[in-house]
């Protein structure tokens, strides 16, 4: 494992222990070269979910991809991070099929974010849904004091 700070090759683990409820391991590591600490996680890797974009182009699930929208959504909004972390890194786990759309990305995670704070819910639609005027934000504000599907 190379040193994310000097990229060394030299690394050692000082510390590992379980995490995310046994799903992953996680590795405290130090590098002899510049002393500095870092955190590094295993998880098992099963057959991808494979992810199919608009383009038509197909990639494999990433979850940091979808934990930065969410942290953006909810940047300065009294949400637990740990939250958006879990969801994020159990996305995967949840999914029955071997692909899925953004689309269909986009959805649960609107729905996520409606659950836990609609201001985040708000500012992740307003990209997801690419709004364009401010009328499109009036309706989906609407939308959502009324029963409307996100």
């Amino acid at each position: 494992m190379n040193c994310p700070y000097c990229g060394s090759e030299g690394t050692r683990v000082v510390d590992s222990r379980p995490s995310d409820q046994g799903l992953a391991i996680r590795r405290r590591r130090e590098c002899a070269a510049c002393g500095r600490r870092f955190t590094t996680y295993e998880r098992p890797q099963l057959e991808p979910l494979m992810v199919r974009k608009r383009s038509g182009v197909q990639e494999a699930f990433n979850p940091d991809k979808l934990l930065r929208g969410l942290l953006l959504a909810c940047e300065k909004r009294p949400v637990d991070p740990e939250r958006l972390k879990r969801f994020a890194y159990r996305f995967e786990d949840q999914i029955d099929a071997p692909e899925i759309s953004t689309e269909a990305i986009g959805k649960r995670a609107m729905a996520f974010l409606r659950e836990l704070d609609e201001v985040a819910y708000i500012r992740f639609a307003s990209v997801y849904r690419e709004f364009d005027s401010v009328e499109r934000f009036i309706e989906e504000i609407q939308r959502l004091g009324g029963e409307g599907e996100p």
